[in-house]
């Protein structure tokens, strides 16, 4: 059988080859953060996971149970953003899906979240599979899925947001995760190169680093009205 690649077949591999060079190469380097704002853990946290993802990323997939079990065990946030990679194809509809789970309730957009991760390349590889998978995970869950989740687009305007944020930040590729650090005493977040082998060490190293326990004022006692 003869097989032949058309034009536009062929630059859209290299573009996903080039890609993938990229991030590759920032994997091992590091990446270069260019604005660390969004690199802060939630107001009242000392340490949390601050992860840029991409829902059909195999890496990400091999990377999530680790990352959701640490967030577990430390109790920290896990904050998650969003950064579809160009080529993708399904992955654009399934942050729209899992966006519009959030607007139920967030602990269910996370789960969904979960299980695309966990069903990559198994019931999930085009639009058409993820469509299933997606109308299940709704049944499962009591949830009736609308002809059409995002009709003003505000659930888009949000995912592309979230992108911006990964671009100011310096992100080139996904997974790529930082341990952000509330007054650190040294520097104010860690990149996670290999989560296998440094999230857990990385965690504690910025447990380390992170300033003591925020202390909640003290109520005001309350007065009691003087008896006449």
């Amino acid at each position: 059988m003869r097989f032949t690649l058309s034009i536009t077949s062929l630059r859209t591999l290299l573009a996903l080859a080039s890609l993938f060079t990229v991030a590759t190469l920032a994997a091992q380097n590091g990446t270069q953060v260019l604005d660390s704002s969004a690199l802060k853990p939630p107001a009242g946290a000392r340490v949390a996971i601050v992860e840029f993802y991409d829902l059909e990323c195999p890496a990400c997939a091999h990377a999530n149970p680790t990352i959701v079990s640490a967030a577990q065990k430390y109790k920290i946030p896990l904050v998650r953003h969003d950064f579809v990679i160009p080529g993708h194809q399904w992955s654009p509809t399934a942050a729209l899906n899992a966006r519009w789970f959030d607007s139920k309730s967030k602990a269910l957009g996370d789960e969904y979240r979960d299980q695309v991760f966990a069903n990559q390349n198994r019931t999930i590889y085009n639009v058409d599979t993820l469509r299933q998978f997606t109308d299940n995970f709704a049944k499962a869950h009591g949830i009736a899925m609308p002809f059409s989740i995002d009709p003003q687009g505000q659930l888009n305007a949000a995912i592309q947001s979230e992108m911006q944020i990964g671009t100011r930040t310096g992100i080139h590729g996904t997974p790529t995760i930082f341990i952000a650090i509330a007054n650190s005493k040294g520097a104010p977040y860690i990149e996670v190169k290999a989560v296998d082998k440094d999230l857990y060490t990385s965690i504690d190293q910025a447990f380390a680093l992170a300033g003591p326990p925020v202390q909640a004022p003290a109520a005001a006692p309350v007065k009691k009205p003087a008896h006449k």
